[in-house]
């Protein structure tokens, strides 16, 4: 967006003022959204105002743009839809100009490709070459003629809109680029006057292979930096054009958007106008700044059904909207332009319809505007009776007509006719809104959404400066105080720490947060599957044998069961001891975690504000580190001990296991010497892993995460509970150690507040004096109902202090309570909560004793 106006930079510096000192309340800042006050600013300070017209192909955008300015600047025709954005912005007398920039090739060609396919034609290969040009020109003008003529059906006005692009690409091919938008001055192409240029863009091949027109005209609409944009249709053939109109509503530069819909003659909304009307009111820089234009209401005129049917949908879908128009582009652009005319040219017939009549044969075509016109009169049912008689003879050709009744009825029936068009109405309308109506609106706007910003900073401004005023400025005052806050700051940490636990063993437990937790299981499970392949693969029969025969000397055989007990044995104690290792590991790296994340919370620093130490907080979380580790690893000898056992499913019929001890059986059992059992190794392996590997997964996927999450519950929650009152229990101890530091912190706490008063009054005095700019806006433009609110002197009265609305007992009080006996040598006044915090982090002002002592150390 270009730099604002001076007049908008008058504007821009008091809101600026008021955004610098909001960025400095983080607390403010969190919850206040900022954006649309910022958005409003843009539009108010802005040098200027896109109004953009969208719609789909052949609403009559062009037109209505034309009929507006009351000159023809657009080209407009039905069946013509291209990717041209026509922008209309201001020039002085006599400065008038046009730029013009063409498509590129590549361009033309995707949008002849897109014609062609709606076509059911063949896409050109090659667009230069004559030959293909030709032939495809030639499918055109038949398809045209075989549809009637170029506006009668849809596929005549693609074949129209084909023919446009082909012949405007070889008129214009030296100003069109391979890949690139060339850009042209009036001057380059030698037009003399606006309205040359004007002619050549709107003639159907030229309009057709430009991308973008710049026109500056002298017009009272477009003065005060009010742009009229152009847009392709939001059906258009090619998807990139509708794109470019939707990018373009979208944009924060755009400020107004006039919705051209053509319901009036087709009855309903398209989807792609529903879509329009979406993006439209989605845009927060547009806001409610939206026409309705329903045009080629002509239509409804000649058709009951269908002015019932736009009545209804006028009612149902727009009814939070005064801004609707019902208009005839059409006729009241044309209806303009002979409105000083007379036979001498036949109204005009003989200029500005001149290339619209051309002679075929003896026979004159007929304008659309003609037609409508004689259809107008005779059908209409708009022409009062006793004002007009008028005869539309059978006999007569359309242009005999028009002069005809022209010449008889006069000037009266030409006001008539743009009255009944709908025009004058929306253009009263829209010129009302844009030279008298539109700045007001947007520095309403702005008031509004400044507002409660304002109101925000105000409060959190009086707040603090009633809560400075509060302060005691005396070493003894400042003394109390800070005693009476210290129970309540004690038992404050003291849940604070609690909680804080509580939810890291639910992090722990409950989810999978906790990622380095998950990783440290998961290195469990890893270990206990690679050490269970390890113990079966070091596994050997011929070490058993010898122990098992060295610990039965009389005998020489070896039962295969004594083998596998000896197996199992062997296979139970080498996981426990895998398990058992990878629960401390897990015990002591979650504790390790636990206290490095109690030391980064507030409330950790804020024990060693309060009492010169942690109050034992670490070294409860290491004893109880070695608890819970001691009472897993019994947990984990335990469930490894039980591996010594078989499964119950180790004998079940028909499972893999009893299978695979039969065959171990009978392998080991064929003979009764040493070397039978060694052949049948592998076997018994394998009847080893069956088994084991199911009490491994039973374990690692089953019991043993419960084991170890119940483990934390039960150390870790009551003891949390236990610390925090153990924290609360050192009053004695937070008063003695505060009464050694306050001396010397006070005088520094003195200091602080009158510093702190010195920038809120500064912040105050800004305020102010932003606030006094921006409402002389308002009252400039009779808005003072929208005033900003100020900081008066009666604001900064300081009030008395509340009595205390509750008081929290001391340890001592809750001792004597429970039975206890006080310490009456240390009980001082009664601590009082009176309901003030110590801390206004909205401007970053804090009176409690952790600003007092962070400032000492």
């Amino acid at each position: 967006m270009t730099a604002p106006s001076p007049q908008g930079q008058s504007l821009q510096v008091p809101v600026t003022r008021l955004m610098e000192l909001l960025r400095q309340e983080p607390a403010l800042r969190s919850h206040l959204d900022t954006t649309p006050a910022e958005a409003s600013l843009a539009k108010a300070i802005a040098p200027t105002f896109e109004i953009v017209f969208a719609g789909a192909f052949s609403a009559g955008k062009s037109m209505l743009i034309n009929a507006l300015l009351e000159r023809e600047l657009l080209y407009s025709a039905e069946g013509h839809a291209t990717g041209t954005e026509c922008r209309i912005a201001y020039a002085e007398a006599g400065k008038e100009r046009v730029v013009l920039t063409f498509m590129s090739e590549a361009e033309i060609r995707e949008q002849a490709a897109a014609l062609c396919q709606r076509l059911g034609v063949t896409a050109p290969a090659d667009i230069r070459q004559p030959d293909v040009v030709n032939l495809l020109q030639g499918l055109c003008c038949d398809v045209i003629a075989t549809e009637g003529g170029e506006s009668k059906s849809e596929r005549a006005k693609q074949a129209s809109a084909l023919n446009y692009l082909l012949d405007g690409f070889v008129t214009n091919g030296d100003r069109i680029h391979p890949t690139q938008n060339q850009t042209y001055s009036m001057e380059q192409f030698q037009f003399a006057t606006l309205q040359e240029a004007a002619a050549y863009a709107r003639r159907g091949a030229n309009s057709a292979v430009l991308k973008r027109i710049e026109y500056y005209c002298h017009h009272p609409l477009l003065q005060d930096g009010n742009v009229l944009v152009d847009t392709p249709g939001i059906d258009a053939p090619v998807k990139r054009d509708a794109e470019l109109t939707y990018r373009k509503i979208e944009n924060p530069d755009t400020s107004a958007v006039v919705c051209v819909l053509k319901p009036a003659a087709a009855g309903d909304m398209t989807s792609e106008e529903t879509e329009l009307l979406e993006t439209t009111r989605s845009n927060p820089g547009v806001r409610d700044r939206v026409f309705y234009v329903f045009n080629r209401i002509d239509e409804t005129w000649y058709n009951t059904q269908l002015r019932q049917r736009l009545d209804r949908l006028v009612q149902e879908q727009f009814q939070d909207t005064n801004r609707i128009y019902r208009t005839s582009a059409l006729l009241g652009f044309y209806g303009s332009q002979i409105r000083n005319t007379s036979a001498g040219d036949r109204y005009r017939l003989d200029s500005i319809f001149a290339d619209s009549i051309r002679i075929n044969g003896e026979i004159e075509d007929t304008p659309q505007f003609i037609n409508e016109f004689n259809r107008y009169c005779a059908n209409s049912g708009k022409l009062p009776a006793d004002r007009f008689r008028i005869d539309v003879r059978s006999y007569e050709s359309p242009n005999e007509n028009y002069v005809r009744i022209l010449s008889e009825q006069g000037r009266s029936l030409i006001d008539q006719l743009i009255h009944d068009s709908g025009i004058e109405s929306f253009r009263n309308a829209i010129t009302r809104y844009l030279t008298e109506e539109k700045r007001p609106q947007l520095l309403a706007t702005l008031a509004d959404d400044l507002q409660p910003l304002c109101i925000a900073l105000r409060k959190a401004y009086l707040d603090a400066w009633q809560h400075i005023g509060s302060q005691p400025r005396d070493l003894e005052g400042i003394k109390a105080m800070e005693l009476r806050q210290l129970s309540h700051d004690l038992k404050r940490v003291g849940e604070a720490f609690q909680q804080d636990i509580e939810a890291s063993v639910n992090e722990a437990v409950a989810s999978s947060l906790n990622t380095a937790f998950e990783d440290d299981f998961k290195r469990l499970k890893a270990r206990m599957v690679s050490r269970l392949d390890e113990l079966l693969q070091t596994f050997s029969v011929s070490q058993v044998h010898r122990q098992a025969q060295a610990s039965h000397k009389r005998n020489s055989v070896v039962p295969l069961s004594g083998i596998l007990a000896e197996a199992f044995y062997y296979l139970a104690n080498g996981l426990e001891e895998v398990l058992v290792e990878s629960s401390q590991d897990l015990m002591g790296r979650f504790f390790q975690r636990l206290i490095d994340r109690v030391r980064q919370q507030d409330y950790y620093r804020d024990l060693y504000r309060l009492l010169g130490n942690d109050g034992g907080i670490e070294q409860a979380l290491r004893r109880l580190r070695d608890q819970a580790t001691l009472a897993l690893e019994n947990e984990a000898r335990t469930e490894c001990d039980r591996y010594v056992r078989e499964r119950p499913e180790f004998y079940t019929e028909g499972t893999c296991s009893i299978w695979q001890l039969r065959q171990t059986l009978q392998q080991a059992c064929r003979g009764y010497d040493y070397q039978t059992m060694i052949e049948a190794e592998p076997a018994i392996r394998q009847l080893l892993k069956l088994d084991f590997e199911q009490k491994v997964k039973d374990t690692i996927t089953r019991t043993f995460r419960q084991t170890i999450n119940q483990t934390l519950n039960a150390h870790l929650l009551p003891s949390a509970q236990q610390q925090a009152d153990h924290i609360l229990q050192q009053y004695d101890a937070a008063r003695a150690y505060l009464a050694r530091v306050l001396e010397k912190e006070a005088e520094e706490k003195i200091r602080q507040l009158d510093r702190q008063k010195a920038d809120l009054e500064q912040h105050i005095a800004t305020y102010n004096e932003a606030i006094a700019t921006f409402n002389q806006h308002l009252e400039a433009m009779q808005l003072d109902r929208k005033a900003l609110p100020s900081i008066s002197e009666a604001d900064l009265v300081i009030l008395p202090v509340e009595e205390p609305a509750e008081t929290l007992e001391t340890p001592q009080v809750a001792g004597r309570k429970k039975g206890r006996s006080p310490n009456f040598s240390t009980l001082g006044n009664p601590v009082v909560l009176d309901g003030r915090s110590g801390f206004y982090p909205a401007l970053g002002i804090d009176f409690s004793r952790k600003a007092i002592i962070s400032c000492s150390n």
